[in-house]
């Protein structure tokens, strides 16, 4: 297991780049990711015979091709993401390394355009609905398909990341596991795998119950299943205080589950995790620059020009991200650097607009360095469900993105222009 990246308050540089020298050349606010260790957070999970990336954390093509390169599958949940995965060089048309698809579509429902582009390019997909199953069926009878079962319970930092249990939309209801077997039999649908994901932030007490429940659920579908998935949701450190779920005894629960299913059915059963936040989510520093600092009666505020049109995590879940302040003058690394509690903010048109707030909407204040305008202020753990989250309230373009790939600054998304912005707008 890796250590967690440790956050100091002052931060001159990303895994040995500077950070005056990143926004020198590619401007504010900019998502940069340090593949070193998204690859090391892979490497976390090799005990699995199949780490099947959830690119819905951040689907830049090139940190795609990254995870290919090393290994990994990967799923889709619209029909955007699966072209998003074959430019990035995964194979459709079901091609399996091992047995297991390299693309999976995992999702609730099909819009047209993604039902379509499932069946003439023959991508494998995990149904969250009997509607799926039907659907599918009548497209592309005898396919070989998922179901992601919901098994009637969840987990999740967040009740908004919770993704299992009755007042969650995700998966089939398991008390529907007959009436799911029955539609696939109806279009000679075979039943290949099982996938169960309760939620993120999940601890050694919910996957016990998982591992029941998948044993229990795959016994009633039969045989015919060779891959279950243990879904995704490992829980990432963004806090002093928070810690990893041991791997060594996730991964025994696991596959003591595995063990006993194949002992079973009589052949060997694949185990599959489904990772997205684990692998990429400290991989991630949103760079930022402070353009005003104000003080409101007793309050400090640092206002960034970055909002949460760029991370929008804050505002939706109250998320805790580390900070950090690089001055924008090197020589000003050298003097003593005052602490004082501080609440961020963005640029936007909104109260909410926050980087320092708990769920429920409540600011709070976090201890920085004294700045001033023109230093940069660092967002840490920003890797996932930062980028693909944004948007251009008030007209904000997207940021830039940029890998650091072997101490070379990488750039993978040009920061969007007005041009780009106003392209598809008729008047």
């Amino acid at each position: 297991m890796q250590k967690p990246v440790k956050i100091l308050p002052v931060m001159p540089q990303i895994a040995g780049v500077s950070v005056r020298q990143i926004a020198a050349d590619f401007g504010t606010p900019t998502f940069v990711y340090d593949e070193a260790l998204i690859l090391k957070r892979y490497e976390d999970l090799a005990k699995f015979d199949v780490v099947r990336y959830a690119q819905k954390a951040c689907g830049n093509i090139a940190i795609l091709k990254s995870l290919r390169e090393a290994g990994a599958r990967v799923d889709a949940v619209s029909g955007m993401e699966i072209r998003r995965a074959m430019c990035a060089g995964y194979q459709v048309n079901e091609t399996c390394v091992k047995g297991v698809p390299e693309l999976v579509y995992v999702a609730d429902i099909f819009d047209r355009d993604a039902l379509q582009l499932c069946v003439r390019e023959h991508v494998h997909v995990n149904c969250g609905s009997l509607d799926m199953i039907s659907q599918l069926g009548e497209a592309a009878p005898g396919r070989e398909i998922t179901l992601r079962i919901n098994p009637g319970f969840g987990h999740g930092h967040s009740q908004k990341t919770n993704t299992g249990g009755p007042l969650s939309k995700h998966g089939i209801w398991w008390a529907q596991l007959e009436e799911a077997k029955q539609l696939a039999a109806k279009y000679s649908l075979r039943i290949t795998g099982l996938h169960m994901h309760i939620g993120s932030g999940t601890d050694l007490a919910h996957l016990s119950e998982c591992c029941v429940a998948m044993k229990k659920f795959a016994l009633q579908t039969g045989d015919s299943v060779k891959v279950i998935s243990a879904g995704g949701g490992l829980p990432t450190v963004y806090k002093p205080q928070d810690s990893y779920v041991d791997l060594d005894k996730y991964f025994a629960l696991w596959d003591n589950t595995r063990k006993e299913l194949e002992a079973a059915f009589g052949h060997p059963v694949t185990l599959e995790i489904e990772p997205g936040r684990y692998l990429v989510a400290e991989s991630g520093t949103l760079i930022t620059e402070i353009r005003a600092v104000k003080k409101q009666d007793k309050n400090i505020f640092y206002l960034l020009d970055a909002g949460f049109n760029n991370l929008a995590r804050p505002v939706l879940y109250g998320s805790f991200h580390p900070m950090a302040i690089c001055p924008a003058e090197e020589t000003e690394l050298q003097r003593e650097f005052v602490m004082q509690d501080v609440t961020v903010g963005g640029p936007l048109c909104e109260s909410g607009d926050i980087f320092t707030q708990e769920e429920g909407g409540y600011v709070i204040t976090r201890s920085l360095p004294e700045a001033k305008v023109g230093d940069y202020l660092l967002i840490a753990c920003t890797g996932a469900y930062g980028f693909v989250m944004g948007s251009n309230y008030n007209s904000k373009t997207f940021a830039a993105e940029v890998l650091l790939k072997d101490g070379q600054c990488i750039c993978i998304r040009k920061r969007q222009n007005f041009e780009q912005l106003i392209e598809n707008e008729i008047y």
